[in-house]
């Protein structure tokens, strides 16, 4: 105790003498005081505060609406009143994919035989298993990705929704989320009951995952050429290979009659993987920034947060963003590349802008890569219209400088000066770019 006593005053001084003018050394210093006290999460520190501040998202205020007049909603059966929250929430079911691994907060419920859905627009995400209640994870202007558990209610009965800031918190705010609230996606290799059998591994999956090490716990509808390892189940010392798995739907595995899909697409697929990693970046951007800026405006409100530890961040963030924007090292897909279902691609972006001669970033590739232009739909999506100013400026400087260079940036030279000038033109069509 003595010795953390004598850290806290050698700190201390160190902030008041004259020659540490540095805003990063006064940052770090301060952060070495948190292991002093209780230990309180980054997103519960102000200026965020996480979990005390009310949040406005969507679902916030369908629970207000439904509380105000606790009338059941016009919807008979569950599989119903799921497609009605889809719908309130602008969620397209085209979006399904199914997950059979026991890896959800109802793991009591999912199995092989009822896996969990998962449905998804560029600002939401919802889950469901058949017996449950919904999970939801919804982008709020402020907070980033709030949490929550919706029961369906019955025909008798209106929905309740339910926020949650720590069961949720124990799996989605680590180093798989960028140490802040987000959203993640995992392959692991499932037993015949749904368990996940962790001696065999699991990986995180984004769009740079290889596709050998792809879904494993998930069903997959569509088609690829290369192995992976969804539509089966593992056991221990028996063969964890993948496999190549082609399925144009779940008819004949699973009661489909209880979802609003009958497939577990795998454009959507890929799709859900980058726009996860995407979320977490963003968000992790934003606190990150926030909190630096409050340290500095308390420590000396006249100075410009930029010019020390936040401007790092910010600059570090925007580095971050670009390169998942623009899919650098994006996982190759196979000679013939992908073939899912036609109503996901049709239906998932209406929202989505477009130039004026028709491009959009939202205009599928599925071939040697996922999109045809690779840039980001999620440049339109409210966690980056909602990023802190320094961090959108300096992301969208950093974007502008490798699309307009004469000569393809380093990192960047997949990117051929045609694509590039097509970007452009749609960013600057769609007002992102000047």
């Amino acid at each position: 105790m003595r010795s953390l006593i004598a850290r806290r005053k050698r700190i201390v001084e160190a902030w008041m003498h004259p020659s540490i003018c540095n805003m990063v050394k006064i940052i770090n210093s301060m952060l070495l005081l948190l292991p002093l006290s209780a230990q309180v999460d980054l997103w519960d520190l102000p200026p965020l505060r996480y979990s005390d501040t009310p949040a406005t998202d969507t679902v916030a205020k369908l629970e207000a609406r439904w509380r105000a007049t606790e009338a059941p909603i016009d919807a008979k059966t569950e599989r119903e009143r799921v497609a009605f929250v889809l719908k309130e929430l602008g969620i397209s079911p085209s979006s399904q994919v199914l997950v059979f691994s026991k890896t959800s907060k109802q793991n009591h419920l999912i199995h092989p035989g009822n896996p969990r859905a998962l449905y998804f627009s560029p600002d939401c995400y919802a889950g469901f298993v058949p017996g449950g209640a919904m999970e939801i994870i919804i982008q709020d202007p402020q907070l980033g990705p709030v949490f929550y558990l919706i029961d369906l209610g019955n025909p008798q009965s209106a929905p309740r929704a339910e926020r949650d800031t720590s069961d949720c918190l124990s799996c989605h705010a680590n180093g798989r989320t960028e140490h802040v609230p987000g959203v993640m996606v995992r392959s692991v290799l499932p037993d015949q009951a749904g368990h996940a059998l962790l001696s065999l591994g699991t990986t995180d999956v984004d769009h740079t995952t290889p596709i050998a090490q792809r879904w494993g716990g998930y069903y997959v509808t569509g088609s690829i050429g290369l192995p992976h390892l969804g539509n089966r189940t593992y056991a221990e010392g028996s063969s964890a290979a993948p496999q190549i798995s082609h399925r144009d739907d779940l008819v004949q595995v699973i009661d489909t009659t209880k979802y609003l899909q009958t497939t577990s697409d795998i454009v959507a697929l890929c799709v859900l993987e980058h726009q996860c990693k995407a979320h977490n970046l963003l968000n992790a951007a934003s606190v990150n920034y926030r909190r630096a800026v409050h340290l500095a405006k308390s420590l000396d409100p006249h100075a410009d947060p930029d010019e020390g530890g936040a401007g790092r961040i910010a600059e570090n963030a925007a580095t971050q963003i670009v390169d998942w924007f623009l899919f650098r090292n994006e996982a190759a897909l196979g000679e013939d590349g992908l073939d899912g279902a036609e109503a996901f691609q049709a239906t998932f972006f209406p929202s989505i802008p477009k130039a004026k001669n028709g491009d959009s970033l939202a205009d599928f590739q599925l071939h040697s890569r996922l999109f045809k232009f690779p840039c980001s739909y999620m440049i339109y999506s409210a966690a980056f219209q909602n990023l802190p100013a320094t961090v959108k400026r300096r992301t969208l400087e950093k974007m502008k400088t490798i699309l307009t260079a004469a000569e393809s940036s380093d990192g960047y030279e997949y990117l051929k000066p045609s694509t590039r000038q097509r970007i452009l033109t749609i960013l600057q069509d769609t007002a992102v770019l000047r």
